[in-house]
């Protein structure tokens, strides 16, 4: 019974080894499954597959097949996992431990079955300036993250930052996946004194009320959210707190984002006051920066907070003001600029590696401009 299944998990393993490159989505096992058909085992495990990231979980059940083909559940059965990409508890709960791919083994007596659970680099995806009441383009924006799996950031969230733009705007589109969004504020936001309903909005995963500046672990990497809406300049309570966060993380890849860009080929610019908060992240060795304000996406080579071009230390910024709100257009090219997009909605993805990222723009509906490409950590 081992050995077939086995067999089976080998098989289906080479059919998810595809998946993983869809990060989960669906519709690329419609084109696999002829290709790698699982084989058949005494047990039907439910689901069969799974993509999960770092410390996601899924619930799987087992059914014996009866002789017209109908699954009846089974009660208690004997759950275990082959390569330490997961762990299973006896109810059958799979957990992710590390980026991998596992069989998930369920036995009773004789009888046997298995999953295949994928464990995929964790994802961080999102824009800025994602939209105002009455379009239709947070909405295109939006079903792109229907597809991805991961943390969604937010640049800047909304048009006046109004409970009722909340309420009936941003929650039928971005709102759907609140639950994963870790958001920074815009200066919209604060066209609210205080931007107190993004506060209320968000709750904990906005940072402290007033504040809006945090940071979190991802995967392997540390990700640092600012607020570039509030005083962040050299000795600010904000820039002495990102010191600090930095100095007590020790991980390899650091990946920070806010509203306003410091480099920028846009309408707005350089943002000459975010120099401190660059040069904290420079001196700690981060990697990537994402902003955006100016409506359009722009990625920058790796450059010192000077804008002077370091390959070996320098942060590489990406603009990603295309979330939904009314686009704009390249005026000034900036030193470093190398790729540059205008009237295209969409979404930054990164795919964080434990010492390396990838990166893609996926344009919303009707546009085709893209840009992809990885690099190492420092």
């Amino acid at each position: 019974m081992v050995r077939r299944i086995e067999s089976g998990a080998r098989t289906l393993r080479k059919r998810l080894a595809w998946a993983t490159l869809c990060l989960g989505v669906a519709a690329c096992l419609a084109i696999i499954d002829p290709i790698y058909p699982p084989l058949p085992s005494d047990l039907v495990i439910k689901p069969s597959w799974a993509v999960l990231q770092p410390n996601g979980s899924v619930q799987l059940e087992a059914a014996t097949v009866e002789a017209g083909g109908d699954t009846v559940p089974l009660g208690p059965v004997d759950w275990s996992a082959r390569s330490g990409a997961v762990t299973v508890d006896p109810a059958g709960r799979a957990t992710a431990l590390r980026v991998g791919v596992d069989t998930v083994i369920a036995s009773l007596g004789e009888l046997g079955g298995y999953a295949i659970v994928v464990v995929a680099p964790p994802v961080l995806v999102g824009a800025g300036d994602i939209g105002v009441c009455g379009s239709s383009n947070d909405e295109a924006t939006a079903a792109i993250l229907d597809t991805i799996p991961g943390v969604v950031f937010t640049a800047g969230a909304y048009q006046d930052g109004t409970p009722q733009e909340y309420a009936r705007c941003y929650a039928p589109s971005w709102g759907r996946h609140r639950a994963r969004t870790r958001p920074t504020p815009g200066a919209h936001d604060y066209h609210t004194p205080g931007a107190y309903p993004y506060f209320a909005y968000f709750g904990a995963t906005a940072g402290d009320t007033g504040k809006g500046y945090y940071s979190y672990d991802l995967g392997t990497w540390h990700v640092v959210a600012m607020n570039s809406i509030i005083r962040h300049g050299a000795g600010s309570p904000q820039e002495q707190w990102l010191r600090a966060d930095l100095a007590s993380h020790s991980t390899q890849c650091t990946v920070a984002y806010w509203a306003f860009p410091r480099f920028s080929s846009g309408v707005h610019g350089n943002d000459t006051t975010l120099k401190a908060i660059w040069q904290a992240l420079y001196d700690f060795d981060a990697d990537v920066v994402i902003s955006g304000h100016d409506h359009i996406y722009e990625r920058f080579a790796p450059q010192t907070p000077d804008g002077m071009a370091d390959a070996p230390r320098g942060i590489r910024e990406f603009v990603v003001g295309t979330g939904g709100g009314g686009l704009t257009t390249v005026v000034n090219v900036q030193p470093n600029s190398e790729v540059r997009i205008s009237g295209t909605f969409g979404v930054l993805r990164l795919i964080l590696q434990p010492t390396s990222y990838s990166w893609r723009f996926i344009a919303a509906r009707g546009g085709t401009a893209t840009d992809s490409g990885s690099a190492n950590c420092h």
